[in-house]
């Protein structure tokens, strides 16, 4: 060999061996996670890696061992981007601590929504564990338009009667503001709101087309019957394909009950013909909901497909009868909803383009389980135990896909939802052989097993199965969108 070639050869060793040892030999990170089984639903990378991160952020996903002040050992367990629940309507510390045991980083409450969007950020910040965020929502601005003071869910005059043009108009108004102040599109829940016509809800998808982000609606009916969900999809398709708004479907699941192959076939084709809509489940066959609100009005048994033996009075844990369905409803207050079956849950859970979403909340210990168990309940029932889908697919439809919906009006979202270099390091480790869901609709206040460690942000908030006190990483997700 000449001198040159050796002298050239020599040469390529030298980087080839900086390179290899380069990560090794920089400063230490803040935390490493070393000998894990790093998943990323967006690349497919599927591997036992050593992930170093520095400021919050991933800053290297190595092969070989690296360098950290702190270090958790993850051999044995899955290492992957922190689940996004897009319907999570518990925004309170007690919720939150449920979320981080069930792996979730990012809690948003896209629905309902709230109104007004600013202070409802500012209650929560340098306050919350998780990350958290919301729609602007119809029914709030509905109910402020048309003085209705009820606590959450309308039961005056936003639920009982139709609004003026001059309430439509405020509604509108309400809502933009929302959507400049950083709301996450526009929530609506058209069942809660019966007197809203069809050329209200047109016009908020005119303003929701307007400022390029999604409106998340509960449609106006569900089930098998006529109008059912059939009839529901049909206006909010129309109304997208009309004004180009981008629309999600909640709870595809407990909205089309029996109907459920329809409704999905009508959501694919509505997408094979350029409409942007999504849809969600949630891994129960119970909903829940306030039995005061419009969803009971006489004729829920026929949209239900339910009576009154299949619901559950929250906080008694008893099912109801003709007699004590008046009282409670009156009285008011949470039921759950047994309104599904297994096969068509199942199928929802499986479905590629199905994302999982919790819609849920626990008050005071009382609530429905999916509010803490949710995707414990689809990594350990619906992955391990039933095998109705894989885990790289179940990890796509928990983080990946959410964050996807998301980030072309909420940049955050574009760092969240995927293990790789530059992401937020808001990351999930647990055991693929243990993980489960221990929370159960008598009793919901249980947090779920076999997640062991959770970080939002690079900062510990659950070690071994044990929630951090006393720290608040989580941080507002808002839209940046120009409104007409």
């Amino acid at each position: 060999m000449s001198s040159n070639l050796l002298g050239k050869t020599v040469g390529c060793l030298a980087i080839g061996t900086l390179f290899a040892f380069g990560l090794q030999a920089q400063a230490p990170f803040d935390l490493v996670i070393a000998n894990g089984r790093a998943m990323d639903p967006e690349s497919k990378l599927d591997a036992t890696r050593h992930i170093g991160i520095r400021n919050g952020r991933i800053a290297a996903i190595s092969p070989t061992p690296l360098p950290g002040r702190k270090t958790i050992d993850a051999k044995g367990l899955v290492v992957t981007s922190g689940f996004i629940d897009l319907h999570s309507h518990g925004q309170s510390d007690e919720n939150y601590r449920y979320k981080a045991r069930d792996g979730v980083t990012t809690a948003l409450e896209m629905e309902v929504g709230v109104s007004p969007v600013k202070p409802w950020i500012a209650e929560r910040q340098g306050k919350a564990l998780i990350h958290f965020g919301a729609t602007v929502g119809h029914i709030p601005t509905r109910m402020a338009a048309v003085g209705d003071n009820s606590d959450w869910l309308p039961r005056g005059p936003a639920a009982t009667r139709a609004a003026t043009q001059a309430e439509q108009e405020k509604t509108l108004a309400l809502i933009r503001q929302g959507l400049r102040d950083g709301g996450l599109g526009v929530g609506m829940g058209i069942a809660y709101t019966p007197f809203a016509s069809r050329s209200e809800i047109l016009d908020v998808f005119k303003v929701s087309a307007a400022a390029k982000v999604p409106i998340f609606v509960h449609l106006r009916s569900g089930g098998r019957r006529d109008p059912g969900v059939v009839d529901s999809l049909q206006e909010v398709i129309a109304d997208a394909a009309a004004t180009g708004s981008s629309l999600h479907v909640v709870h595809i699941n407990s909205s089309s009950g029996r109907a459920w192959l329809e409704a999905i076939d009508m959501l694919r084709g509505a997408r094979a013909r350029s409409i942007d809509v999504t849809t969600e489940a949630y891994p129960y066959v119970a909903g829940m909901t306030r039995l005061d609100s419009a969803i009971f009005n006489p004729g829920w048994r026929e949209t239900l497909d339910s009576d009154f033996k299949d619901l559950m009075w929250v906080n008694t844990g008893e099912r109801l009868n003709e007699k004590t369905f008046a009282e409670r409803r009156k009285e008011g207050g949470t039921v759950i909803t047994f309104t599904m079956r297994e096969q068509d849950v199942d199928q929802a859970i499986a479905a590629p383009d199905v994302m999982i979403a919790s819609d849920g909340w626990i008050t005071e210990g009382k609530g429905h389980p999916r509010a803490a168990g949710t995707y414990a309940r689809v990594l350990g029932v619906y992955v391990r135990e039933r095998k109705v889908i894989s885990l790289m697919d179940a990890l796509a439809k928990i983080s990946y896909l959410p964050a996807k919906r998301l980030e072309t009006f909420a940049p955050s979202m574009k760092r969240k939802g995927r293990l790789k270099v530059g992401a937020d390091a808001d990351i999930a480790i647990f055991d693929p052989a243990t993980v489960i869901d221990r929370s159960t609709y008598q009793n919901p206040a249980q947090y779920s097993t076999g997640i062991k460690h959770v970080l939002v942000g690079g900062v510990p908030v659950v070690t071994d199965e044990k929630l951090a006190e006393g720290i608040y990483p989580g941080q507002p997700v808002v839209s940046v969108v120009t409104v007409p």
